[in-house]
């Protein structure tokens, strides 16, 4: 593509005179600019990637990979649902599980909670909750009397802890001589869970299959069952093979379903923040044109020279074409090297920054999560890799096409 001599004048360039030293500023700026919006690109597509991917895995970790629920919203014979269910190869695992709202008191503190009837033994297979104990143990939920699973900060929030005794108040309420009297019923913290995920730590609480049957009177039927996947990105298509051999009121959704809102927006930030950071590096990419245009400028007499003596004006073109490109690929290698490595770190670094300031900068009630994770993604990398070259190569054509037409009697006149 470039020929030796057009290689050779064009690494010359790249170094303008002393007396033009302000040329070799500006092209410096312009390589820093090209070199931070790369960086700044890829690590902000990173952190978006880990969000992505750690509140994914989360929320799969709490509402498991897939749900088989009826049209009337109770199943009786769950256990052959659920064998049926795992005829499909895909289908690891299941569980039952009945929810229902109700308010739980402790200690005049009286707060709205999503009561999760479950069978540890069964729910383990499913989902992580079982792991995120961080007190007590979830497996007491199967044995006899009313215990209750709670979230780490509903706990700190109503200031209970592992064997006191808090109140379940449920909606669906006995109907007496006086009237519609709410149905009460005491269980006794054994565990408490921490799933890191402020939605769910602060408003879900866990008890077993058989209290939650009684409780909220149905004895022979389940809400729902939950099935775990081998491959969660395959989950519509799993979907749709259930759907074959099921029943006709079944109802069955997958993770996409239930934060189908939430998964799509994240989605639409990524492309957008990839439009509008691309911009920065489209703005320091043309920083290019000021460089060359002075480059020509400068080097006027010494294009002259280089036309009388047999030069093309294609070689002329490709000479600043290549000075161009090569600030444009040192700026992208350099932003690319400090991008990867920011994005690698950047949990570590605020971590570092919160520890200085004594201040959270990651919120858990706002973002989900209470820490900045990241996952460098190739494709992502590539992409702005290859965009930034680009740029910077469509930035160089005007100023060389303007080289190549000097006309060598004119810049040599007043020499």
């Amino acid at each position: 593509m470039f020929s030796k001599f057009e290689i050779f004048i064009g690494l010359r360039y790249l170094k303008a005179k002393q007396k033009n030293s302000f040329v070799s500023f500006i092209s410096l700026i312009s390589i820093i600019g090209i070199a931070l919006g790369v960086a700044a690109l890829i690590i902000v597509l990173s952190v978006m990637n880990g969000f992505q991917r750690e509140i994914r895995n989360k929320i799969i970790g709490v509402t498991s990979h897939m749900q088989i629920m009826s049209a009337s919203n109770s199943i009786g014979d769950w256990q052959s649902i659920g064998d049926l269910a795992k005829t499909n190869k895909h289908v690891l695992a299941y569980a039952p599980y009945i929810d229902g709202q109700g308010l739980l008191s402790f200690s005049g503190n009286v707060t709205g909670v999503l009561v999760r009837g479950v069978a540890p033994s069964l729910e383990k297979s499913v989902d992580d909750i079982v792991n995120s104990t961080t007190q007590g143990s979830f497996n007491s939920l199967d044995e006899s009397g009313f215990n209750i699973a709670i979230g780490q900060n509903l706990a700190r929030m109503i200031g209970a802890g592992i064997g006191d005794k808090i109140t379940i108040i449920t909606p669906d309420g006995q109907i007496t001589p006086a009237g519609m009297v709410p149905r009460i019923k005491q269980f006794t913290v054994r565990a408490i869970f921490n799933t890191h995920m402020q939605e769910y730590d602060s408003s879900l609480v866990f008890i077993g299959l058989k209290q939650a049957q009684i409780l909220f009177k149905v004895p022979n039927s389940v809400s729902g069952i939950r099935l775990k996947v081998d491959d969660v990105m395959q989950t519509q298509i799993i979907k749709k093979q259930l759907y074959t051999n099921m029943p006709d009121d079944i109802i069955i959704k997958d993770w996409i379903d239930q934060h189908q809102n939430y998964f799509s927006a994240v989605a639409m930030e990524k492309k957008m923040m990839f439009v509008i950071l691309s911009l920065i590096i489209a703005v320091a990419a043309f920083n290019l044109v000021s460089t060359l245009v002075m480059t020509v400028n400068d080097k006027k007499s010494d294009i002259a020279i280089l036309r009388t003596i047999g030069a093309s004006e294609r070689n002329i073109m490709k000479i600043f074409m290549l000075q161009g490109g090569i600030s444009g690929i040192i700026g992208t290698i350099s932003g690319t090297i400090l991008g990867v490595i920011l994005a690698y770190f950047i949990g570590d670094i605020v971590h570092g920054i919160e520890l200085i300031t004594h201040t959270k900068l990651i919120a858990g009630d706002v973002y989900l999560i209470d820490y900045l994770p990241s996952q460098i993604e190739f494709n992502d990398v590539a992409s702005i890799f290859v965009i930034s070259i680009l740029l910077s190569i469509i930035a160089t054509i005007y100023p060389s096409r303007s080289a190549a037409k000097t006309n060598p009697a004119e810049a040599l006149r007043y020499e």
